[in-house]
C-alpha cells in the first residue's frame, strides 16, 4: 500500500474479457492493510479472485510458488504489487502467444521513477529465442508463461535465493520454451520506483547476488554444452550480476570483503570465464573480470578508482587503424603483465572512435579468399571455352 490500489486499478482496467481473467493474490504477511484492501477488492471485481494470507516469507518466490500451485489457466502473469499493467496488456499478449504457439510473451516495459530493460525493444518479434535477441537482458518475473510448460517441467521459484530468484525462474523458461514473442511496439508494463526507494524484492548484501550468479551459471552449464551458445547467455550474469561488485563500490571496499569477493568468484571464473566470453564484452568489462579471474586485487582497485573518477582511457590504433586499444590502467605496463588482447576493443565498440578501420586478419583473409574464388571462375572459363572450340 498504496502502490496496491493502483496495481489492482490496472488489473480491472484490461480490456480483455474479465471471465478470461482469474487473480490470485497472496498477501505475504503485510502490517499496513493490504489484506483488507485485497478482501474489498475480491468482493467488487468483475473477475473471480483469490485472496490467500499468510506469515512472510521474506522474499517473493515463497508467494508466487503459492499463486502458481493454485492458478488453473493457460497462461500466468506475475505481477509486482508497487507495479501496473498497460490496458490492453493481456490482451495483446495471450493473443500473441494464442497466434504462434509461443510459450513465452515479453511485454515492453517502460520505467516510472526507476531504469528499465531497453535493448530488446528495438522491434515486434512474433518468433525468436533466447539466442537469436536480447531477452537475455530481461530476467524479471513479469512475462507471460504459458502454464503447461512450467508444469510439464515442475518448474518454481527457487526460494533459497533472496535475490535473483526470478532471473532464474526466466531463464530456464526461455531455454526450455517452444519460441519466444516480443512486444515492442505498446507498453504492457509499467516498472513503478517508489518514493521510499524501497521495492517488493530485497535488495541484499553481496553475497547474496554472487549466490544469484551461480545458480544462474549453473543452470545455462546444465542445459547447454560448452561452446558459443553458453558462452552468449553466460555473458548475462558476469555482466549483470557479478561485474558490478567489482566497479568503483571495490575501490571503496576493505581488504576483507575484497578478499571475500574474489574468493567468490574464483570457482566461477574458473568453469565458466572463456575466451569466447571475453570476446563479447567491452573492453573496460572484459579487462575488470580478466582480473578477477587472475585474482589480482592490487591491480583491479587501480582499475576501479579509475572507473570512480570517470576517466577516459586514451585511445591507440594501430596497423593503419585496423587495430584499436583503449589503454585503461596497466596497458603494456610489463610489471602487470596484462595481455595486449585485453584491452583490444571488438569492432562493435571500436566504430565509435574517429579513425578506425574495420578490418583485420579476418577481412584480409576474406578478400584473399575472394579473389582466389574469382581466378578459379575465370580459368574454369576460359577452360570451357577452349574446350567448346
Amino acid at each position: 500500500m498504496p502502490y496496491l490500489v493502483e496495481c489492482l486499478a490496472s488489473v480491472e482496467a484490461q480490456t480483455i474479457d474479465p471471465e478470461r481473467i482469474e487473480v490470485i493474490t497472496v498477501d505475504d504477511g503485510s502490517t499496513d492493510g493490504t489484506g483488507e484492501y485485497l478482501e474489498e477488492f475480491a468482493a467488487r471485481a468483475a473477475m473471480p479472485v483469490t485472496v490467500i494470507r499468510q506469515e512472510n516469507s521474506g522474499g517473493p518466490s515463497g508467494p508466487r510458488n503459492v499463486g502458481l500451485g493454485k492458478a488453473t489457466g493457460r497462461y500466468v502473469f506475475f505481477l509486482d504489487a508497487d507495479d501496473r499493467l498497460g490496458p490492453e496488456a493481456l490482451e495483446r499478449m495471450v493473443a500473441m502467444a494464442d497466434r504462434n504457439g509461443t510459450d513465452v510473451v515479453l511485454g515492453r516495459i517502460e520505467g516510472v521513477n526507476r531504469g528499465a530493460p531497453k535493448s530488446m525493444w528495438g522491434r515486434t518479434l512474433d518468433r525468436t529465442d533466447v539466442f537469436s535477441s536480447n531477452i537475455r537482458y530481461t530476467l524479471s518475473a513479469q512475462k507471460l508463461f504459458r502454464r503447461e510448460l512450467l508444469t510439464r517441467h515442475g518448474m518454481r521459484f527457487d526460494e533459497s535465493l533472496w535475490t535473483g530468484e526470478d532471473a532464474l525462474f526466466t531463464m530456464e523458461a526461455y531455454l526450455r520454451a517452444d519460441g519466444v514473442s516480443v512486444i515492442a511496439d505498446y507498453t504492457c508494463y509499467y516498472l513503478v520506483g517508489r518514493d521510499d526507494g524501497k521495492h517488493v524484492t530485497k535488495s541484499g548484501g553481496y553475497e547474496l547476488r554472487f549466490d544469484s550468479a551461480r545458480a544462474l551459471m549453473h543452470l545455462i552449464a546444465e542445459h547447454l554444452p560448452a561452446g558459443e551458445r553458453r558462452d552468449l547467455l553466460m555473458t548475462r550474469p558476469l555482466v549483470v550480476t557479478l561485474l558490478p561488485q567489482f566497479g568503483p563500490r571495490f575501490a571503496k571496499d576493505s581488504e576483507k570483503v575484497r578478499r571475500r569477493k574474489l574468493e567468490l568468484a574464483k570457482p566461477l571464473m574458473d568453469a565458466y570465464w572463456t575466451p569466447g566470453v571475453a570476446r563479447r564484452l567491452k573492453v573496460e568489462e572484459r579487462l575488470r573480470l580478466h582480473l578477477v579471474a587472475e585474482q589480482r586485487p592490487e591491480l583491479l582497485v587501480s582499475v576501479a578508482r579509475f572507473l570512480k573518477d570517470k576517466k577516459q582511457p586514451a585511445v591507440l590504433l594501430e596497423r593503419g587503424g585496423r587495430r584499436l586499444y583503449l589503454a585503461y590502467p596497466h596497458f603494456r605496463d610489463a610489471a602487470a603483465g596484462v595481455p595486449d588482447s585485453v584491452y583490444l576493443a571488438e569492432p562493435r565498440e571500436a566504430r565509435a572512435y574517429p579513425g578506425y578501420r574495420e578490418g583485420g586478419a579476418g577481412s584480409l583473409l576474406r578478400r584473399a579468399a575472394r579473389k582466389a574464388r574469382r581466378m578459379l571462375r575465370s580459368a574454369a572459363a576460359t577452360g570451357g571455352r577452349a574446350a567448346a572450340v
